[in-house]
């Protein structure tokens, strides 16, 4: 039993909900606190792990030709850390895309920092966009922001703290 996370099941809807409490409770807003993002945060650490070894577990069970598909564990802490850092950002949009995250709005006084976070500019996008290193482009096209949210599915974080998921 948690204290913040209901009805927990996957990965996605630990992840989901860990973004919506992590929006609303962070230091940087009225309702939230220190405490409240650090107990957030041990719950959140405690049911990944629980349902990585579930997850492991079925894996283990139901070995497939798509074993190297896996799920990048750490890939996904550093993304948490990074959203972490940009979710009290005033004045900007941010938007998760498959596991990347795009900013844009007022984000001029927010540049020096998005840099150092290891965000870069997409200049024909009018957007600043984070992946890790796990990701591997494959290919030379072109793609609207647009179509790369039709593609891949995208997620609004709005101020409120709600995820409006959108495509």
């Amino acid at each position: 039993m948690t204290a913040y996370f209901n009805h927990i099941n996957t990965l996605e809807e630990l992840r989901k909900q860990y973004k919506e409490l992590l929006k609303r409770f962070h230091p940087d807003n009225p309702d939230g606190s220190t405490e409240a993002t650090q107990a957030i945060n041990a719950e959140y650490d405690s049911l990944f792990k629980e349902l990585k070894d579930r997850h492991d577990n079925e894996a283990d069970s139901r070995r497939t030709a798509y074993d190297d598909l896996k799920y990048d564990f750490a890939e996904d802490e550093r993304l948490r850390e990074v959203f972490q850092q940009v979710i009290s950002f005033v004045g900007v949009n941010i938007m998760i895309v498959g596991a990347w995250i795009w900013i844009d709005g007022n984000t001029y006084g927010y540049r020096t920092k998005l840099s150092n976070l290891g965000f870069k500019w997409a200049s024909d996008k009018k957007k600043w966009y984070f992946h890790t290193e796990a990701f591997r482009k494959r290919s030379h096209k072109k793609l609207s922001f647009k179509d790369i949210e039709n593609y891949f599915g995208s997620a609004r974080v709005e101020p409120e703290g709600k995820v409006l998921l959108q495509a």
